[in-house]
């Protein structure tokens, strides 16, 4: 006799799979004139540059989501993500399954708020050079812990929602782990998403944390400096005469 509660064992989809149905998804968009952006990674390796790995490092800590992102490894290394996109506060991907219909996942961030980024940058003091070297990750390791560190630039996991259409019932289902690792390599590519996705506009980030350092260097301008010698007697200190 059938059961109403009777589970359903599903088959995890070959790699091969879900290329093919990502293939064929991608395929037929292009046939609508939908313009698609795949995740594609190059190697084992999913992300390469500090933004990428400290994204991806920033989740793994996360006690609740240890269990469950190793999932999305194997399906965004695979291509299964053919389409992801980063704005103020929220990602929208969609990711290939075991159907031929590509899943939806909805990935939100909440955005800094401005009484937070000027804490940031106060904190920051005058570590923050250009923006070029923001952007590219090579600044000091103290920097690096005031991103990373609580109620910096990265999210918790409070600040973190996501959704996927898949009838997968688990918190976090691999589909939406994919994504999150996707964004991670989007990271790699382009820094500059990690500030849109986070609402701070990195270039007036930048300008403030430059100005602060302008005006603390102004304060200190009319103190004087135990460094600076005053009537000195040369010839008794170096043995010559001037």
């Amino acid at each position: 006799m059938s059961q109403y509660w009777e589970s359903q064992v599903y088959e995890q989809p070959t790699e091969a799979k879900i290329k093919k149905n990502a293939s064929d998804s991608m395929k037929k968009d292009r046939k609508r004139g939908k313009e698609n952006h795949p995740v594609i990674i190059q190697g084992r390796k999913i992300v390469k540059t500090w933004w990428g790995e400290a994204w991806c490092g920033n989740l793994e800590r996360y006690a609740d989501y240890e269990s469950r992102l190793d999932r999305g490894k194997r399906y965004v290394r695979t291509g299964a993500v053919i389409d992801l996109k980063i704005q103020k506060g929220k990602v929208l991907a969609r990711v290939q399954g075991r159907r031929k219909s590509p899943y939806k996942v909805e990935v939100r961030i909440s955005p800094v708020s401005e009484e937070q980024c000027q804490a940031i940058i106060e904190r920051c003091g005058n570590k923050v050079e250009n923006l070029e070297t923001l952007l590219n990750g090579e600044f000091t390791e103290d920097l690096k812990s005031i991103f990373l560190e609580k109620n910096g630039l990265f999210p918790s996991s409070r600040e973190i929602s996501f959704q996927c259409s898949c009838p997968d019932w688990a918190l976090m289902c691999k589909h939406v782990a994919a994504v999150l690792y996707g964004i991670g390599a989007r990271f790699d590519e382009n820094p500059l998403l990690f500030f849109e996705l986070r609402g701070i506009d990195v270039s007036r980030f930048v300008d403030v944390a430059l100005e602060n350092k302008v005006e603390k260097m102004l304060e200190n301008a009319d103190k004087k400096s135990q460094r600076i010698m005053e009537k000195v007697d040369f010839t008794s200190l170096f043995g010559v005469e001037l």
